[in-house]
């Protein structure tokens, strides 16, 4: 890397500048030096990436050569020019053999525990994106959910702590950030997002901490015992009658600003009762017996939540849909993506599609048909009431959501007993379904009413 030296400790003093702490955060383009003329020897390192590290150079009389001690890493509010001084006074008084023991020690830290939140944060994600042989046989990132974790990393951990050396990152540290975030200093206060910080980090440490890479000392454990963050509220929003009535046919309108797979894919995730990323990438090899009595949609386990092949019936509505969506033999995927073609739907599509996209001026579709918002994972939560309603079992309703089932018609189910137990229940989701689909034929079928605003669930 190319360096840029503002001075050097034999130049004379002239050419030396008072160091302040404004110059420790300027932005450099190659790796700058500048020292210090009240304090000979002193010295800030500022590297591209905006980190700022004080360094004391100083003579070895024993060994006639040049000597450099780490300092630390500037911060504005806890290691600051008057503080690096301050340091350097003390190492002044000290015996130079005692300094050139105190500078070996420092070294030996600096290779072993030296390593910023920044660099640890980086080399993390690059071990999560590594690829390993799954259950499947597939190649896929180590951490598949990667991308969730970097998020939280880069966008409020990284611009807090990255200059931080990562040892010295305390509790105290990561308490400050989390009520940052529920203050809502990074944006929309949140709750999910203080507690996924909090995950994240703690994986971070623990990664760090193991045997063979050693980035923190062992005991480094920023995230143990932190305060207890609020309760999230469960979110409850169920679509009534009339609501899944003006979705339905609102979702049929040609003058709506969202193609017709991204408005199909919303009404299957209602009476299919599957997630987003499940049903988005629903692919031709995956559907089995349309046109019978048995149709079925195999999701493969790399697109579900707990890893494990979903084998969902497929209700006569279920296969309309899919029907209309394709439409063509060369087509491979049912939701075909209208940007990209050859590629499903976006898994975040339906979601953007609901809210809407205030910065291209595309409003929702919830604002467009009137609807209080709510969120596509709603209209599980909303198929499952239903399914309730008609009176079905919840272990029945739980299969068809891809549930832990910890009760059978209100028996409980032993846990050994759930893991030798490997039926799919088919026939049990099946009539789930079937029944899902038919009250919905039977609320779209009525008459269309006026929404009342006020008399609406609220989103969650």
């Amino acid at each position: 890397m190319t360096e840029t030296t503002t001075t050097t400790a034999k130049r004379s003093r002239a050419g030396s500048v008072v160091l302040v702490d404004r110059m420790c955060e300027k932005r450099v383009t190659t790796r700058t030096k500048i020292y210090d003329r009240r304090v000979p020897g002193l010295y800030v390192s500022i590297t591209t990436s905006g980190a700022a590290s004080f360094s004391y150079r100083f003579t070895d009389p024993a060994a006639g050569k040049q000597r450099t001690v780490l300092l630390g890493v500037y911060n504005p509010e806890t290691f600051r020019v008057d503080d690096a001084r301050s340091k350097v006074y003390g190492l002044k008084a000290l015996d130079p053999a005692a300094l050139v023991e105190q500078l070996r020690q420092t070294k030996a830290v600096k290779g072993k525990h030296g390593k910023t939140v920044a660099e640890i944060i980086e080399l993390r994600i690059a071990w999560m994106q590594g690829l390993e042989r799954k259950s499947d046989g597939e190649m896929r990132p180590r951490v598949e959910s990667w991308s969730n974790v970097a998020s939280h990393l880069n966008r409020f951990v990284e611009p807090r702590l990255g200059r931080r050396i990562a040892s010295d990152v305390t509790r105290q540290d990561v308490a400050e950030l989390s009520n940052d975030i529920l203050a809502g200093k990074f944006g929309v206060p949140s709750i999910s997002n203080a507690r996924h910080m909090r995950r994240a980090v703690s994986g971070l440490y623990t990664w760090a901490g193991e045997a063979g890479r050693d980035y923190v000392p062992e005991t480094c454990r920023p995230c143990y015992r932190l305060p207890k963050l609020p309760k999230e509220h469960a979110r409850k929003r169920v679509l009534d009658e009339n609501e899944i009535r003006t979705l339905w046919h609102g979702l049929d309108r040609t003058d709506l600003p969202w193609d017709r797979r991204t408005r199909l894919a919303i009404k299957f995730e209602l009476v299919s009762m599957l997630r987003s990323r499940e049903l988005l990438g629903a692919h031709r090899d995956e559907l089995f017996d349309l046109k019978g009595d048995n149709a079925r949609f195999d999701v493969p386990a790399k697109r579900v939540k707990k890893r494990r092949v979903i084998e969902q019936p497929l209700s006569s509505l279920a296969v309309e849909i899919i029907t209309e969506a394709l439409t063509s033999d060369a087509q491979q995927f049912v939701f075909e993506s209208p940007a990209i073609k050859g590629q499903p739907i976006h898994r975040t599509a339906l979601a953007t599609a609901l809210r809407g996209r205030p910065d291209k001026e595309l409003p929702g579709l919830c604002k467009v048909l009137g609807l209080k918002p709510f969120t596509p994972h709603d209209l599980r939560r909303t198929a499952a009431t239903l399914a309730g309603e008609l009176g079905y079992s919840e272990a029945a309703i739980a299969k068809c959501l891809d549930h832990a089932v910890t009760k059978d018609d209100g028996e409980k189910i032993n846990r050994v007993t759930g893991v030798y137990v490997h039926s799919k229940r088919m026939q049990q989701k099946r009539n789930v379904l079937d029944g899902i689909a038919a009250e919905i034929k039977r609320i779209i079928a009525e008459p269309m009413q006026a929404v009342d605003q006020d008399e609406l669930p609220l989103a969650a």
